[in-house]
């Protein structure tokens, strides 16, 4: 009888329970949010969206009169009272996030917060600028026998680093690096990936708003990653990739292929024919 009636209150607390769709609007490109992403917005009486991260066309999906919060002029507790109200009213509310929103964004908190209210932050998944930044360079992240392992990271800045995630530190891998949020602070990437191990001849890249109309790629070698990112006037809204995967396929030494599509190698849907 005591599991029955705790199963009953779950059940009706879930009931009561409010959600509203957390969308990850994708990298800038409106064609590269997801169709549900797309669907959600589109009914949405009240969109409170990601500042400057989202593009107008992006916003233009939502629907005609919709009430559009920009959050970058808002504190946490002003974001949640928005939505609890909104909800409180009976409309249909999305809070939409840049990118994809569980990387490098304040998921978290907001679910926390909303969740006291009795609201679900329900996440749709985006496209990453970290993925949408592979695509612009034409290259795989992932290069057999040179590069299987990606590490997702930001330089050190206002906001501190775990102890034990520290640049330098990663730098030890010396694996694939991809830096969030780091741009302005580009002489200390530069010296803290040096000085844990990677050459300063080592390849990189810069995606610079990437999949936006004025959209920038730049490489070059990370000994120069300070001076290009100083000459090229980007402080923000850009990735820095770092390590063997950036290096044009013309430049590396070694040729590699996957033993998936290997013409001496067996698995469970093909046997080798040489």
């Amino acid at each position: 009888m005591q599991n029955a009636s705790h199963e009953q209150t779950q059940t009706s607390t879930h009931r009561h329970e409010q959600v509203v769709p957390l969308i990850g609007a994708g990298p800038g490109n409106p064609e590269l949010m997801t169709i549900k992403g797309q669907r959600l917005l589109a009914g949405a009486e009240v969109v409170v969206y990601a500042g400057s991260l989202i593009p107008k066309a992006v916003l233009d999906m939502a629907a005609p009169g919709a009430q559009l919060h920009d959050s970058a002029k808002m504190t946490l507790e002003q974001i949640v009272d928005v939505i609890v109200a909104a909800v409180g009213a009976g409309k249909r509310v999305v809070r939409l996030a840049s990118g994809d929103p569980t990387i490098f964004g304040a998921a978290a908190e907001q679910s926390e917060a909303l969740a006291q209210a009795g609201i679900r932050l329900e996440t749709v998944p985006g496209v990453s600028s970290f993925t949408a930044a592979a695509a612009a360079l034409g290259q795989e992240l992932t290069i057999p026998e040179i590069c299987q392992t990606v590490i997702l990271t930001r330089a050190a800045g206002r906001t501190p680093m775990p102890e034990n995630e520290k640049l330098r530190e990663m730098a030890a891998h010396r694996a694939g690096i991809i830096l969030f949020l780091s741009a302005a602070l580009a002489a200390d990437v530069q010296r803290d990936l040096i000085d844990g191990g990677y050459s300063p001849d080592t390849p990189i890249a810069i995606a610079y708003r990437v999949t936006w109309p004025d959209e920038r790629i730049v490489r070059g070698r990370l000994g120069d990653l300070a001076e290009i990112l100083r000459c090229e006037k980007i402080t923000k809204t850009a990735l820095i990739l770092v390590g063997e995967f950036v290096r044009e396929r013309g430049g590396r030494s070694k040729h590699t292929r996957s033993r998936l599509y290997d013409p001496t190698f067996s698995h469970e849907y093909r046997k080798a024919s040489v």
